[in-house]
């Protein structure tokens, strides 16, 4: 049984106001991550990403580290995290992130013009972290090889009307309570 799908379908949900809202280890931390699960993740990441021109990956801060982590460790591919705060650091380049939830700024190190990236993240919902992060690594000339998230989230996002390409491992819906698979094998 395939554990990202098994453990979405079994994932709770909590209500934010009028959101429905699924806690999945993935995306919350809790519940409890698997090894199994993230081992599942990681090499459905590594046989669906281009990775053989990437220099680095990169991943915003928080969620998508513990995945980003695992993949590097895997590919011997080295991680830049997306930070919330700033360092001060040569070369910082900060991006305002929007989302559905806040609104902050984030700040990217060690990125530079002609580094080939891959961006790594939990989930796709809004759309807005995921814009923010390709159009600043855009700005500082990076190419991006490969864009890809966990899971998304089903409905408009705000990369809809974009050229960026984001590949998912599985796409998802709240509805009535419960966690409703869409696509079984993400896009792209």
């Amino acid at each position: 049984m395939d554990q990202l799908r098994q453990s979405l379908l079994e994932a709770p949900i909590i209500e934010k106001g009028e959101y429905q809202y699924f806690v999945h280890p993935i995306s919350d931390g809790v519940p409890m991550l698997e090894p199994g699960l993230l081992r599942e993740i990681v090499i459905k990441i590594i046989r669906k990403a281009e990775l053989e021109e990437v220099d680095k990956i990169v991943t915003p801060a928080a969620m998508g580290i513990h995945i980003s982590t695992a993949v590097s460790l895997m590919t011997d591919i080295p991680l830049v995290v997306i930070r919330k705060r700033q360092y001060g650091l040569d070369g910082e380049m900060p991006l305002s992130q929007e989302t559905g939830y806040s609104e902050n700024e984030m700040y990217i190190n060690d990125v530079d013009e002609g580094d080939r990236v891959l961006v790594l993240d939990d989930v796709l919902s809004t759309g807005g972290t995921m814009k923010a992060v390709l159009g600043a690594l855009e700005h500082i000339g990076a190419d991006l090889v490969d864009v890809v998230a966990v899971i998304k989230k089903a409905g408009p996002n705000e990369l809809d009307d974009t050229d960026y390409d984001v590949k998912t491992l599985i796409n998802v819906k709240v509805e009535d309570g419960e966690v409703v698979i869409v696509d079984e094998h993400g896009d792209g």
